[in-house]
């Protein structure tokens, strides 16, 4: 397509500003190496090397098939994004634009802002998860304090959390190309940490290493069920991990110069990265067996059990990096798009994300004293199982209803009767698919009939919202795409 299809002739405040407009091709400097790094960022946290060391022990399964079913999910999140990252490759457009083709120039707004919600709260608690590498380091360095807490935080982790807010907020002021360059610096650092750790273990571990890498491989643990439906949990469990970011994938995709280097990232980043991540997980956990005696999943547990301050200081940098990274990543340049795509004339990116920042500083401090305690997170995974039918809608419009063709005029035009204007801005037929849908994946999360099919909710839901969108817009005409001028 040309550059100059690119170009919005009349600008409608109320669906544009700079940082929602097509970025041309010209203006794109990112390549396989940063989609790597997204989702290096996005499982390098403190709870994805859980994840995936817990997924060894969790299901009683042989090892290898563990492993067979980490690197399926890999590939079917692969093949997910990929689909969802092509139109912003084409376009230049983020998510909350991209989504006004199927769901309306306003309706696109229900979409964009349930993600937000989303994000927004994750950030401010993976906020506070980063501020207890801080505290970590504060402690080894210049001791705990005198013990005195406000809202469940000491002093230490009060100061740590405030630290780690404003990394952020200077992180992203300075824009995109600053995020894209901590990004780049925080994947492979942690890489270099993790595998180092794994050397310091084997070492220490000796002999010893394989036997315990034998043991949890046997799948010897308590299994309720066949071995088929804990492989298929596992790779649920695993796809559920990458939802949010497979949704907007197109926040991310728009920067990149071709869909080649998108697909090479996405194949770098998701079964390669995800399998040997989780490699490096089962070695460190298995010295932990030999070492300890216990198979420690969380890192911060083999850092005290270690008690080294060396180690400490250089575990503490690394968590910080990773879990910002993440948060940067899944909870951060989403809501940002989103709150912008609200009130274009009025909130920029910068100012989305500055709302995010804001929002998310009181959600992080009261996250011990108040919100885990209230059943709050249950909330937010069920908000994050209604967006699911999303995923299948947006797929589903892009490339069986609209075959691959976009008017970017028209996405940016809120004329009654031009192509994605349908009923006063809104695509009933898009809300009916979505509410039919969205109401199976919800009932996944709340009724306890269904709650065996947890691990697989978003999926059926993504599945069910295309299937039920593309049953009513089959016989739908939008109206005629005018060629760009």
């Amino acid at each position: 397509m040309k550059e100059s299809e690119l170009d919005i002739q009349r600008i409608d405040p109320t669906l544009y500003n700079e940082d929602l407009a097509p970025l041309k091709h010209k203006d794109r400097n990112w390549g396989a190496f940063e989609i790597f790094n997204v989702w290096s960022n996005d499982i390098q946290s403190l709870f994805g090397y859980t994840l995936a060391a817990s997924l060894f022990l969790a299901y009683g399964l042989n090892g290898w098939a563990v492993m067979a079913a980490i690197i399926l999910a890999g590939v079917i999140v692969m093949f997910l994004v990929n689909l969802t990252g092509k139109p912003s490759v084409k376009y230049g457009i983020p998510f909350p634009v991209m989504v006004r083709a199927s769901m309306g120039v306003r309706g696109a707004n229900l979409p964009a802002m349930l993600r937000a919600i989303i994000g927004i709260f994750w950030y401010g608690v993976q906020t506070y998860f980063a501020s207890t590498a801080v505290a970590l380091l504060i402690v080894a360095l210049f001791g705990a304090g005198n013990g005195a807490t406000f809202l469940g935080l000491s002093g230490v982790a009060w100061l740590s959390f405030v630290i780690v807010w404003v990394f952020q907020i200077a992180i992203f002021w300075q824009g995109i190309e600053r995020i894209k360059h901590f990004l780049n610096w925080a994947g492979p650092l942690v890489y270099v940490v993790m595998v180092v750790l794994m050397i310091v273990v084997w070492y220490q571990a000796g002999s010893e290493l394989l036997p315990a890498i034998s043991t949890i491989f046997s799948g010897g643990g308590e299994r309720s069920g066949s071995a088929v439906a804990a492989f298929l949990a596992i790779v649920g469990t695993m796809v559920a991990y990458f939802a949010a970011v497979v949704i907007n994938f197109g926040d991310f995709t728009r920067f990149v110069k071709t869909e080649r280097q998108m697909k090479l990232g996405n194949l770098l980043g998701l079964p390669l990265n995800v399998a040997f991540f989780s490699f490096i997980a089962l070695i460190i956990t298995a010295g932990t067996l030999v070492l300890f005696g216990d198979a420690l999943t969380n890192p911060a547990d083999i850092v005290e059990r270690v008690d080294s301050l060396p180690l400490t200081i250089v575990a503490a940098l690394t968590f910080f990096a990773a879990t910002v990274g993440i948060n940067l990543v899944a909870n951060f340049i989403p809501p940002a798009y989103d709150l912008a795509n609200l009130f274009p004339s009025k909130i920029s990116f910068k100012v989305g994300g500055l709302i995010t920042a804001v929002v998310a500083f009181f959600v992080g401090a009261l996250w011990v004293s108040v919100i885990s305690q209230i059943g709050v997170p249950g909330f937010v995974n069920a908000l994050g199982a209604i967006v699911a039918p999303f995923y299948g809608i947006i797929v589903v419009d892009y490339y069986l209803v609209k075959r691959q063709h976009l008017d970017m005029q028209q996405l940016f035009s809120s004329e009654p009767g031009t192509a994605y204007y349908y009923v006063k801005g809104w695509n009933t037929r898009a809300l009916v698919a979505f509410g039919g849908a969205a109401l199976f994946s919800i009932s996944t999360v709340l009724v306890p009939a269904l709650a065996g099919l947890d691990g697989y909710g978003w999926m059926m839901g993504a599945a069910l919202g295309g299937l039920f969108y593309y049953g009513l817009m089959h016989s739908y005409r939008a109206a005629p795409v005018a060629p760009a001028t």
